[in-house]
């Protein structure tokens, strides 16, 4: 089901989310910046409450700035509060490198190995 919004629509950026057996997918469109932190949050808020492992799917996602590295962070612990598990899949190289400097890369590396594609 689409979750979007005309100002989102307006930036370029939208986020969907899939429900499968085992988990909940929530992809993301277009560039993850300040402007858009708020609709991913709301749609992972959504999600969290559905299923306990989500995968955020950041495929379409050519760039992402340090409110969105923030937003992703800040989504992964809530989710571990919740008793949730967060994978990231699909991340650029611009996005990879984001993590890695900003030191979080190993939060989501795991996530890569059993199953999901964190590249």
């Amino acid at each position: 089901m689409p979750v979007n919004d005309a100002a989102s629509l307006a930036r370029g950026f939208r986020v969907q989310h899939r429900e499968g057996e085992d988990c909940t997918t929530v992809e993301c469109f277009g560039r993850l910046t300040s402007e858009n932190v708020p609709l991913l949050k709301d749609a992972m808020r959504e999600a969290c409450g559905r299923k306990g492992r989500i995968v955020l799917d950041l495929k379409e996602v050519p760039m992402m700035d340090s409110a969105g590295l923030g937003a992703v962070v800040t989504l992964h612990v809530s989710a571990r509060t919740r008793g949730c598990q967060l994978e990231v899949v699909n991340a650029s190289k611009q996005i990879l490198e984001l993590f890695s400097i900003a030191n979080v890369l190993s939060l989501f590396e795991s996530t890569g190995r059993c199953g999901g594609k964190l590249m």
